[in-house]
């Protein structure tokens, strides 16, 4: 029996039945997504390191090294389970010449290494440890990503031909947050190069603990040696590897989340509508005897067959989908071991839907106690109670048309019929404009001031001390530069609260010139104060004005903290101040320049590039683009999805609302027909009210996405660095374009939704 009724319904009702399918089919499709990118991420995440033995702990060093000072520290600490010290040869990008493309433009620290003998191993595509031959090149996996290059091209390195056998996952330097990039060569290829670059040293650890992190990391700032660079942990390595995909995997949650909630909203919208439909056949079955038990029943049936085939259908595209919501993590990464569990954490997620829907449609179907079986013979439809309009009289209306001064009214009369359509809205206008504006604000020349960095259109970096004077001469003798400071980063020694010593990377130089944002506090001004970043800061726990104890010429001094700024560089530890130092090593100088014609970027670049050959210069817009190159994609593809999303709901919803409305309007439509009302009339009231709940929808979607948007994407942001975060609106998309294509659509519905008022006759609708 039930399934005949089921049948009967759903062809009697095609398009509502379909409707509430897709919202169902779309909230387990994304709920499953989110369940297996999440699985799948942190699996492959763990495989990639597990395979790789990624380092516990490395600390990069330019300079002199003493191998047996560093041997015998290793010796000595008992938590050290292997050592090694591991060397970088760095070289200049416009030396590295990849099939016909030279990496002069990259901003990345390219290297060469071979192949490591205890751990952080070096793996090919498979996830395999490369063993490379002479005249192999192995070539990180970014320059695959971009089109650099491919397999089998000759590559030119100084001169000395390679050829390109691979692309390699680095499971310490995969991340584009990660400044430097290593290079795959043999030992033989090594020695022929060696005196081609400059190397830096990464001495590297692994424990037996790695809870103990912080003491070892104590342990060596406090045996004083090598640190002239920065020192990177395991947990630092996951995070910088995770969040690309992890920024994806946050924003497709979140729609999940609402695309959940209206798809809540949207089986109340159906269940009314077809409760408006079968008013009258309902009061007959309660005048009749039957059950209210057993006409919920009737409906329970085929919301859980719709509910049951919209989660199939969800997990069925939740497969089709994932492929390509994968490919970056199995590109980067490589396959996940969980991924067996991923689907069984999908199918949970979906079922979890199923039973979530099928709870909330029976909690609503609670309405058919409510109603009277003589009161819905009489009518036909439900008697709502409305709100007072009396001050809204048509005579007293001087401002709109009558139609559209109808639907207005008709609105602020029922107000809580329409608050669950406003509240679709708002929620569709909050998940297409906050992903907008995220890859807006992580793609705009802005987000430098989340970088540690100021506002400024030329970084020359170089880590040679002794050339500084003369780019410096260089720069103050160019007519086309505006201002510039020279900008220097050492590493000291800073008194923890317990008395121990750790290591501290210290930018120096005027700070002012170039100014950059602080949530708290201000830039430091004299020689005895310091700013920190934002997880420094947390890790010292050190706020504005408090103070820290540094070593600086072999002399403790104490310096006060005058702000905390954000930065997601160097692994977001960072420090700025203005004192003068000679005896730490420099790690690197940034000279930063400002140009009076921004249209020179480019040849300033070329020409300072050519001229300081021994120096990285880059454009500072490429600068940032290359640096969150991968991140910018994974929001972008995230954002579109978004916007995609927005509107399918924005259409379906506004479709179901018009349909139930009309069944519900019926008496009400006859008596405005046999007043002299003709159809179209009819139809531009309902327009009039779709477009006016619309503009407010959009209004206050606007507000709660740069408002609640801006805190959630604050929260997501901060995970790496970044202490405050304010949107970067693009006006076009978000105040513009994105509501222009939300009015289309709900237009396009609405009309389409209103078609049958038409087809309602005066006859069979006003009944004495």
């Amino acid at each position: 029996m039930y399934f005949r009724i089921i049948r009967n319904d759903i062809l009697k009702s095609k398009l509502i039945t379909l409707t509430t399918m897709i919202f169902v089919a779309s909230a387990a499709m994304l709920v499953s997504l989110a369940a297996i990118l999440i699985v799948n991420l942190s699996g492959a995440l763990d495989t990639l390191m597990t395979q790789a033995k990624t380092p516990h702990f490395m600390q990069m060093h330019s300079g002199d090294i003493d191998s047996a000072r560093l041997k015998s520290f290793a010796e000595q600490n008992n938590n050290v389970e292997e050592y090694q010290v591991v060397e970088f040869l760095g070289m200049d990008g416009a030396q590295i010449i990849l099939g016909n493309n030279s990496l002069s433009d990259s901003v990345q620290d390219n290297g060469f290494s071979t192949q490591n003998e205890k751990f952080d191993y070096l793996l090919d595509l498979n996830g395999n440890i490369i063993n490379v031959s002479d005249g192999e090149l192995y070539v990180p996996i970014t320059y695959m990503r971009d089109n650099t290059t491919k397999v089998g091209d000759k590559a030119v390195i100084n001169g000395k031909e390679f050829t390109v056998a691979g692309f390699l996952r680095d499971s310490t330097m995969n991340s584009s947050l990660s400044a430097s990039k290593r290079f795959l060569v043999s030992n033989n290829d090594f020695a022929e190069i060696k005196d081609l670059g400059s190397i830096e040293y990464l001495i590297e650890f692994r424990l037996k603990d790695f809870s103990a992190i912080g003491e070892f990391e104590t342990a060596y700032a406090s045996a004083g040696l090598e640190a002239n660079g920065p020192a990177v942990t395991y947990t630092l390595f996951k995070t910088m590897n995770a969040i690309s995909d992890g920024m994806m995997i946050a924003v497709i949650l979140l729609v999940s989340a609402l695309v959940v909630t209206i798809a809540f909203m949207c089986i109340r919208f159906t269940l009314l509508t077809k409760i408006e439909d079968d008013y009258r056949e309902i009061g007959v079955m309660k005048a009749i005897g039957l059950r209210v038990a057993d006409i919920k029943k009737i409906y329970l049936a085929k919301y859980i067959s719709l509910a049951a085939a919209g989660s199939i259908l969800g997990f069925i595209l939740s497969l089709i989908f994932q492929g390509m919501l994968l490919e970056n993590i199995r590109l980067y990464m490589g396959e996940s071991e969980n991924s067996s569990f991923a689907l069984s954490l999908g199918i949970i997620g979906i079922l979890l839907v199923f039973l979530a829907i099928v709870a909330y449609v029976n909690f609503v179907l609670k309405r058919f106690r409510k109603i009277s079986a003589a009161e819905a013979v009489r009518f036909g439809t439900s008697q709502e109670k409305k709100t007072s309009t009396k001050r809204f009289s048509l005579s007293r209306n001087r401002l709109f048309s009558t139609n559209i001064y109808l639907g207005i009214k008709d609105i602020l009369a029922r107000k809580r019929l329409y608050a669950t359509s406003l509240a679709v809205l708002v929620i569709s206008a909050f998940i297409m404009i906050v992903p907008q504006n995220l890859y807006n604000t992580i793609s705009s020349k802005s987000f430098i001031q989340y970088m540690g960095i100021g506002n400024y259109d030329l970084r020359i970096q170089t880590n040679i001390s002794d050339k500084t004077i003369e780019i410096v001469k260089t720069i103050a003798s160019d007519s086309d530069v505006s201002k510039y400071t020279v900008l220097t980063t050492k590493t000291f020694k800073v008194k923890t609260s317990n008395g121990s010593e750790e290591n501290i990377k210290v930018e120096l130089g005027d700070h002012s010139v170039f100014p950059i944002e602080y949530s708290e506090g201000r830039a430091p001004a004299r020689d005895d104060e310091i700013a920190l970043s934002a997880i420094n800061a947390d890790e010292m726990s050190k706020r504005a004005g408090d103070y820290l104890t540094m070593v600086i010429e072999g002399k403790e001094k104490a310096l006060t903290v005058t702000g905390i700024y954000s930065d997601v560089t160097n692994g977001g530890k960072t420090a700025k101040a203005v004192f003068t130092d000679n005896s730490a090593n420099v790690m690197w100088t940034i000279v930063c320049v400002e140009l009076l014609d921004k249209s020179l970027v480019d040849s300033k670049v070329s020409g300072y590039s050519d001229k300081f050959d021994f120096a990285k210069t880059s454009d500072i817009d490429e600068f940032v683009s290359q640096t969150l190159g991968s991140t910018n994609r994974s929001v972008e593809m995230a954002s579109y999805a978004a916007v995609a999303v927005a509107l399918a709901i924005t259409v379906l919803v506004t479709l179901m609302f018009m349909k139930m409305l009309v069944a519900k309007d019926r008496y009400s439509i006859a008596v405005m027909k046999a007043l002299g009302f003709t159809n179209s009339d009819i139809k531009a009231q309902y327009v009039a009210r779709s477009v006016f709940v619309l503009i407010l929808g959009i209004i206050l979607g606007t507000l709660l996405a740069n408002t609640l948007g801006e805190v959630l994407a604050g929260v997501l942001i901060s995970s790496f660095g970044a202490s405050t975060f304010n949107f970067t609106v693009n006006p076009l998309t978000a105040y513009l374009l994105s509501p222009l294509m939300m009015i289309f659509t709900v237009l396009i519905a609405t009309i389409i939704g209103t078609s049958s008022a038409g087809q309602i006759k005066i006859s069979e609708n006003i009944k004495v």
